[in-house]
């Protein structure tokens, strides 16, 4: 949870939501992200330091170009030209209705696009559910608007990924074999979007796929209780080990990028971050979205992994150690560095570790040796 009583956060959030979630077209604002890792570790009084030196990557907002409304917002899903409509227009929805249930609306409409804006977008949402849930019922003006320009850039930037044969998954069924047999497009040329342009297949995972819940009509079941408790139903736990799988992907892909990492440093950071967003958002979401949510979640972390990953692993000998190192010591060294893409990988790194996965913690390490400090 969040130990912020001096209202750190808000601060920053009030601060920041004058800037666009871009820059230069393209870029991703990452301030939201870090500065909300930087105050739930411990980090606040960094805060507006932080801020001071990241000022330069912040734009304003740009203009409305024409007003979303019910009626017309298929039509402005993925449109660039509405990045200040989409932010005002869920600001207008969550000013109406509470946030979860905002969210229960969007979450699967937005969900096919969340390789936008290279994960980020999807991110931001993670990171301010994370606040909006350490306190429920919270009407804290600064949180629940970090929420709507976090669902307004996911809808402006919204692109789903091109269609993708299903390959056969490894035979272990782990999330750890399933990054491992990604296979990298041939041509690792140009950025993101040309790269996702690119994918033609990804293995198929989980091993198998879960099935909706049954359902009985008006009297006895002759199979038995089949309600969601009945340990007897094949399908009972289904959202359950939806989360069970998505945890496990969050700790392959966080285990992977110290072994992957140098293929790109800052964008693998996203076979992480991204899955690990969707396993924040979880306990906000409806269970019946728990399953497509683990989906879009392995899409996304396999579509980063195709698209950047090197073909060979660095050598063990050639890894930091996560050893004898405290998970508050290692966000401490990420703070220090400085930059929002080891800040990102190492809150999730520490989501992973829960003090006790030196293979985690050495991910986060490898990212502040690997990406440039910010002086």
């Amino acid at each position: 949870m969040t130990d912020d009583t001096s209202g750190t956060l808000d601060e920053a959030l009030e601060r920041l939501h004058a800037s666009g979630p871009e820059r230069h077209g393209w870029l991703s604002n990452h301030a939201p992200m870090a500065v909300e890792a930087l105050v739930r570790h411990g980090q606040g009084r960094t805060v507006h330091r932080w801020l001071d030196r990241y000022r330069h990557k912040l734009e304003e907002m740009p203009r409305s170009y024409a007003a979303i409304t019910e009626e017309n917002w298929r039509e402005a899903l993925g449109d660039p030209r509405r990045l200040a409509d989409w932010p005002a227009y869920f600001d207008r929805e969550l000013a109406d209705h509470p946030w979860q249930d905002v969210l229960a609306v969007w979450w699967p409409r937005l969900l096919p696009g969340i390789a936008a804006g290279a994960t980020h977008p999807v991110i931001r949402v993670g990171h301010a559910v994370r606040t909006l849930l350490d306190e429920p019922g919270t009407t804290a003006a600064p949180r629940t608007a970090e929420l709507a320009h976090a669902l307004g850039y996911w809808a402006a930037r919204h692109a789903p990924l091109p269609p993708l044969r299903q390959q056969p998954g490894p035979a272990s069924g782990a999330a750890a074999d399933a990054l491992a047999a990604v296979e990298p497009i041939a041509d690792q040329s140009g950025d993101i979007r040309d790269r996702l342009a690119r994918l033609t297949a990804f293995p198929t995972w989980p091993p198998t796929a879960p099935q909706p819940s049954r359902t009985t009509g008006p009297g006895p079941d002759p199979d038995g209780p089949d309600g969601p408790d009945d340990p007897d139903n094949p399908v009972a736990d289904r959202p359950e080990e939806a989360r069970r799988r998505l945890t496990e992907l969050v700790r392959a892909a966080t285990h992977r990028y110290a072994t992957h990492g140098h293929g790109e440093p800052i964008m693998l950071v996203h076979t992480a971050t991204a899955p690990n967003a969707v396993l924040r958002a979880l306990p906000a979401l409806p269970r019946e979205l728990w399953v497509p949510s683990l989906d879009a979640a392995w899409a996304a972390s396999a579509a980063v992994t195709a698209v950047y990953a090197p073909r060979e692993p660095l050598p063990a000998d050639r890894l930091p150690s996560g050893e004898g190192v405290a998970p508050e010591e290692v966000f401490a060294r990420a703070a220090a560095h400085g930059d929002e893409h080891a800040i990102k990988l190492t809150d999730t790194a520490l989501d992973v570790a829960r003090g006790t996965d030196p293979r985690a913690l050495a991910a986060a390490l490898h990212a502040c040796a690997m990406i440039d400090p910010v002086l």
